[in-house]
């Protein structure tokens, strides 16, 4: 039997290093049988935390409905929405993460309601498909034509379905992100010695390392506003865009930054549970506190959504 155009037998039959065999993953997920594909994610456990934000902004109970996963990566955010009642389609333009995505739906026996195809949003006008849900994350600061992607988005939506997106980055956040940056720079040999962590080798960018691309596929980052209007001229109403991280953006570069200075062996599990751990608290103090009251421009993140008239 086949889903997803892969033989779940052959699949669900592998040896414990299938998910080496997948690597490199970006996505860590929670398999049912107690694994991790990415458990030393560089970000902690993502994008689990991730979801932790949006998931208040999607209903509990999706049963009967249809949602589409734009940049769905290795399929978590498609997992978690299945999980809730609907069918998915995920699409993303990386062969080896839906290789990733497909091989998963077997291990969560998803698979028969969770469909993942190579495209990109454009290619959505050569479909004759609606959808009650339009969510993705971090994806829409690689498209050029935005009002385009919105647009067709708009079409495939039914009346008065969603649009969700999370995790797009304020050019005002990112330029205020460089001063923790600066920091753990200036603080990292002292913090070197003081966890007794050797100097990292210089490192040049590995071609399959995400964080190496990203000048090459990061095509926007955003004022509020410019984003609001990319979706109100691609047709979407009910536009609404608000910060995300703030606190736990500056304390987490500080910590990356630090981090990255060392031999990624050489780091205590006791540091990265505090800085883990602190990040997490600090989320729900930029959520409780700040995100509400605070303009979005200057958080880290930017979230939009929106919905067909």
């Amino acid at each position: 039997m086949t889903h997803n155009g892969v033989d779940a037998m052959t699949l669900t039959t592998q040896p414990t290093d299938d998910i080496a065999a997948l690597a490199p993953w970006f996505h860590n997920l929670h398999l049912p049988d107690g694994r991790q594909t990415c458990p030393d994610h560089w970000l902690g456990d993502f994008p689990s935390f991730k979801w932790r934000q949006i998931a208040g902004s999607i209903p509990e109970d999706l049963t009967g409905w249809r949602c589409l996963d734009i940049g769905c990566n290795a399929g978590f955010y498609s997992f978690e929405l299945a999980r809730r009642g609907a069918t998915v389609l995920g699409i993303d333009l990386d062969e080896r993460y839906l290789k990733q995505a497909r091989w998963a739906a077997t291990q969560f026996d998803v698979a028969d309601r969770v469909l993942f195809e190579r495209m990109q949003v454009y290619d959505l006008a050569r479909r004759d498909e609606s959808f009650d849900l339009v969510l993705g994350h971090a994806i829409l600061h690689h498209i050029p034509d935005l009002p385009r992607a919105f647009a067709e988005m708009r079409r495939v939506l039914r009346p008065g379905g969603l649009v969700l997106f999370a995790g797009e980055p304020s050019e005002r956040g990112d330029r205020l992100a460089a001063i923790p940056k600066r920091a753990g720079l200036t603080a990292a040999p002292v913090w070197r010695r003081v966890m007794r962590a050797r100097a990292a080798a210089p490192h040049d960018g590995d071609p399959d390392d995400g964080e190496s691309l990203e000048p090459f596929v990061d095509v926007h980052a955003f004022v509020p506003e410019d984003l609001r209007a990319a979706a109100v001229a691609g047709g979407l109403t009910d536009v609404r865009v608000q910060g995300e991280e703030l606190v736990a953006n500056w304390f987490g570069w500080f910590n990356r930054t630090v981090e990255a200075t060392a031999e990624y062996d050489d780091v205590p599990w006791m540091w990265r549970q505090y800085a883990f751990r602190g990040y997490l608290a600090l989320q729900t103090v930029d959520r409780v506190l700040l995100e509400p009251r605070l303009p979005a421009g200057i958080f880290y993140n930017l979230m939009l959504t929106a919905r067909r008239p």
